[in-house]
């Protein structure tokens, strides 16, 4: 792990808010965005699963998606016309550890970077569970910096699955 940046705070507020999104829809309240290499948001989301009924939609994921579409107008509004998926000297920054699938996207994406909040001990794929973002066997590694405000970040969870146990009981 990596000791994160200050910005990586600042970052982490824009994940946090777009967490917050995703209760409106009773989704797990996890954000995330990509941030390029000037400091802008190319992508940001949250998770739409129940929203949308398509569990691929994680935060990370709709962020990804929502960055590679941004940087290919941008590109072909320069006159480039490369293919544009590659997300190289980005930085992903998430409220919850991602999971293999989302790791697998970052590694495919070319993400320099991830910056996290709370740890997933159930399905975490940066450290806790797995390590897919640096796994030496991959074509691609990631730097990480995890524990970002990785209390705010956790107690949203706490909160929501509390929440959610007590209307199931």
């Amino acid at each position: 792990m990596t000791s994160p940046e200050p910005r990586h705070a600042e970052w982490m507020g824009l994940a946090l808010a777009e967490a917050h999104r995703a209760l409106a829809t009773e989704d797990v309240p996890i954000g995330a965005v990509v941030v390029g290499p000037d400091g802008s948001v190319l992508g940001s989301g949250r998770n739409e699963r129940e929203a949308l009924g398509d569990p691929t939609a994680h935060a990370e994921m709709v962020a990804i998606r929502e960055a590679a579409a941004r940087l290919r107008e941008r590109r072909a509004s320069a006159g480039l016309h490369d293919d544009g998926w590659r997300l190289a000297d980005c930085t992903l920054v998430v409220t919850l550890e991602p999971c293999a699938m989302c790791a697998g996207a970052v590694v495919l994406a070319r993400i320099p970077r991830v910056v996290f909040g709370a740890w997933d001990e159930k399905a975490g794929a940066a450290g806790s569970v797995f390590d897919i973002l640096r796994e030496r066997r991959l074509n691609h590694w990631v730097e990480v910096y995890a524990g970002v405000r990785e209390q705010e970040c956790g107690a949203l969870l706490r909160e929501f699955f509390a929440g959610h146990r007590a209307t199931e009981a």
